[in-house]
């Protein structure tokens, strides 16, 4: 497995949406793509506050809700350097699988848009 250690998640994930918006003439459905911002440091009052909004710890980083083969769409951590899923994550990515969904951990934007691709083309 590569770790790329030159860019942050957050970079990460500018590259891949980048990616992704170039890619929608050929795959309209991207459009549709999203992030989830579960991550960052806030204050303890805006903390409490975003988990009375429904923040749950552990929610993948990006969602496609788009129906391909026999999953109801796809959800994608994403991972940096030697980073490991946590505990939340992993429950998360399994309960979303059980569900129905098919799931990723993807270390750098070029292996996310490659599941994408491969999610897209029926064979996740």
């Amino acid at each position: 497995m590569l770790y790329p250690t030159h860019q942050s998640e957050s970079v990460t994930q500018i590259c891949l949406f980048r990616w992704a918006k170039f890619m929608e003439g050929q795959y309209p459905e991207l459009e549709l793509m999203y992030h989830i911002p579960n991550e960052g440091k806030r204050s303890r009052s805006a903390g409490a506050r975003m988990k009375q909004e429904g923040l749950k710890p552990g929610v993948p980083d990006v969602c496609l809700p788009v129906p391909r083969s026999d999953y109801h769409g796809l959800y994608i951590e994403m991972k940096v350097d030697r980073n490991k899923p946590t505990e939340n994550q992993k429950h998360w990515l399994g309960a979303l699988k059980r569900q129905g969904y098919f799931t990723a951990v993807c270390y750098g934007w070029e292996a996310a848009s490659k599941v994408i691709l491969q999610y897209l083309g029926g064979r996740p």
